[in-house]
């Protein structure tokens, strides 16, 4: 038996259109020894169109743990393995992660053969900025979390890039009014690369008005622009007018500062000048 490790191959495919798999996808799905992907029936389609016959293994969110150790050994005793989705970059909102990192853990070289990415192109598709984002993917399906989700997301002034199953487009974009407001602009996509493609861009009213009355179909990428700082800014400076500015200066006391760094805060958070704040303490 050789002492040579094989390696692990990420190999994006195509999210819709077969033109857009890349010539080393193909030569590299073709030259490992095993390809581990999500459907294997679909992934079958795809490697039929290609010429490509290499043998394939089922590797899903079901079997992910005991796959990956299954995957592992194949891999230390020699074999090259490449990890395919159903469509576009593996790992990113689907499984992959266990086996990445277990492959780091027992020294497997993991190399990523780039291609489409379904975040990355409704992104670039938006019209929204780009310069910073945040990829949230899917939302939870459990309250308790999907709460965490929304309350993190609240202030967040990136752009983000939800992902969105057909039959919760309507729950979502409900979800996201309640937490963005009705007015927040955001574009959605559907059926990429594909002869259905399809991008609505305006706010999320406008957005989920026009799914309110039509049949819902495909896979969904949502692009949301983050909240304006100065708008972050105005509801902190409301929260902090709601107190007196004894009652705001006594927190900052309390909480340890001196006298002068606690004006301070107090005028930086009130949005005023500091002697404005020491005159009416002095006064009171």
């Amino acid at each position: 038996m050789s002492n040579k490790i094989g390696k692990l191959y990420i190999v994006s495919t195509p999210i819709g259109n077969l033109g857009d798999m890349t010539f080393r996808a193909i030569e590299t799905l073709k030259a490992v020894d095993l390809i581990a992907a999500e459907d294997t029936r679909h992934t079958r389609e795809l490697l039929n169109h290609f010429n490509i016959d290499t043998k394939l293994t089922s590797y899903h969110e079901h079997n992910k743990y005991d796959k990956a150790e299954d995957i592992i050994g194949k891999i230390l005793e020699g074999n090259d393995v490449a990890i395919v989705t159903d469509a576009g970059t593996p790992i990113v909102s689907d499984p992959g992660d266990e086996l990445v990192k277990n492959a780091i853990l027992k020294n497997i070289e993991v190399t990523a053969v780039p291609g489409c990415c379904a975040a990355v192109n409704a992104l670039v598709i938006s019209g929204l900025s780009s310069k910073s984002f945040v990829f949230v993917g899917f939302l939870s399906d459990d309250n308790k979390t999907l709460k965490e989700q929304l309350d993190e997301l609240k202030n967040e002034t990136r752009t983000m890039i939800f992902y969105i199953s057909p039959h919760d487009v309507l729950k979502n974009l409900k979800l996201l009014i309640d937490v963005f407001g009705e007015d927040r602009i955001a574009s959605i996509s559907r059926e990429m690369t594909k002869i259905h493609e399809e991008t609505i861009r305006g706010t999320l009213k406008d957005i989920l008005s026009n799914f309110e009355s039509r049949d819902i179909k495909g896979e969904f990428v949502l692009v949301v622009a983050g909240i304006d700082k100065s708008v972050i800014k105005d509801i902190e400076t409301k929260r902090w007018l709601e107190l007196t500015v004894k009652e705001h200066y006594d927190k900052y006391i309390s909480e340890g500062l001196n006298d002068k760094d606690a004006l301070k805060k107090v005028a930086k958070d009130r949005n005023v000048d500091k002697r404005e704040i020491y005159r009416e303490l002095k006064i009171k």
